[in-house]
């Protein structure tokens, strides 16, 4: 494969190789990428009880994500949904995103192009607009900046400060099954590096990809959003479990001022990220509770709802909220009691 130095095409002629042919899909993008700053217009969607929602995220190379195994297009990808699902979980919909970069010279044009490849088709994928960004020299690997815009109506707008005593405790897909992928990644790099001394490089991935494609390429729960706002539910308080369930489920307890029980065998957990951490010699519902990475939904809702609820798919109750002199509970499958610690991701 041919590699360009990005010298070669400076600054400008980078973004324009970047960001050519990219179309605006969203009627508020009045003006994207190439000029000094996008103009955006939300009074063109004709809803003049929309707020605007902005949140930003920063990956480092080597503190969020490892180049010997995170092809580009997937990191590109999930920088993405990662910013994505902070605006669903503020039930909120994202439409604009700005990208800065900063890259060390060991990239290439064509390593650009391919982390480009996979911002574009989570664009394309979450009908989200590329509307601007900035690139800059880097002397320490590879940093990636992205915000995000979205839009919510003021009435819809869903925060961690609203859970009430007997809400019920719900929660989307499965947990600690991206952590596990992230463990099996880990090992199998150790594991590769024996491996080439003896010219067997192939990493034991088969019957493990799901585990792989839930740390590598996430995806945002808009799918659960829509379901919610069709069975006519709206959260009380909500967030994605980005840094782990524990540390999630203390920061709304926190906000709204209020304890919670959830329960250990109500916690969703897939058979291939369980099997991996009984073979790992881990606790699973441990990496359940503070894996992180997973992107899921967590949030709470009135317990009239749950008749609601309980169709849904791909919806767990797993608890309830309580009075604040309760704690935050995990009730053991055996009516054990135990506190739930904040143990998961802290980037400091």
């Amino acid at each position: 494969m041919p590699r360009t130095e990005i010298k070669t095409l400076g600054e400008f002629g980078l973004i324009r190789r970047l960001t050519d042919g990219l179309t605006n899909r969203q009627p508020s993008t009045l003006v994207g990428v190439g000029d000094d700053a996008a103009v955006l217009n939300y009074a063109a969607t004709g809803d003049a009880d929309l707020r605007t929602l902005v949140t930003t995220d920063l990956l480092l190379e080597g503190v969020h994500f490892n180049l010997e195994y995170v092809p580009l297009r997937h990191l590109g990808y999930k920088a993405c949904v990662v910013n994505f699902s902070d605006i669903y979980a503020m039930n909120g919909t994202p439409t604009q995103i700005t990208v800065g970069l900063g890259i060390s010279s060991r990239f290439s044009v064509e390593d650009l192009d391919e982390l480009y490849a996979g911002i574009r088709l989570a664009c394309e994928r979450y009908n989200v607009d590329l509307v601007g960004g900035d690139t800059c020299a880097s002397m320490n690997g590879l940093t990636i900046a992205i915000t995000c815009l979205g839009t919510a109506k003021a009435d819809e707008i869903v925060r961690r400060n609203g859970a009430k005593v007997n809400d019920l405790i719900c929660v989307t897909g499965n947990l600690g099954t991206a952590y596990m992928g992230l463990q099996l990644l880990e090992r199998e790099r150790i594991v590769h590096r024996d491996k080439q001394m003896s010219g067997d490089t192939i990493p034991a991935f088969e019957g493990r990809e799901y585990l792989l494609e839930r740390q590598l390429k996430p995806e945002a729960r808009w799918d659960v959003i829509e379901a919610l706002r069709k069975a006519g539910i709206r959260p009380t308080a909500m967030q994605d479990v980005s840094d782990g369930l524990s540390s999630e489920l203390l920061h709304i307890c926190s906000q709204s001022k209020v304890g919670c029980a959830v329960y250990e065998d109500k916690l969703p957990i897939d058979y291939q990220a369980a099997a991996l951490a009984e073979e790992m010699n881990l606790n699973i519902v441990t990496c359940a509770l503070n894996g992180g990475e997973d992107y899921e939904l967590l949030f709470t809702c009135d317990l009239d709802d749950y008749e609601k609820l309980v169709p849904l798919d791909d919806v767990y109750i797993i608890g309830h909220i309580t009075k604040p002199d309760f704690g935050t509970i995990l009730v053991g499958r055996n009516g054990e009691e135990l506190p739930i610690r904040a143990q998961g991701w802290n980037a400091f």
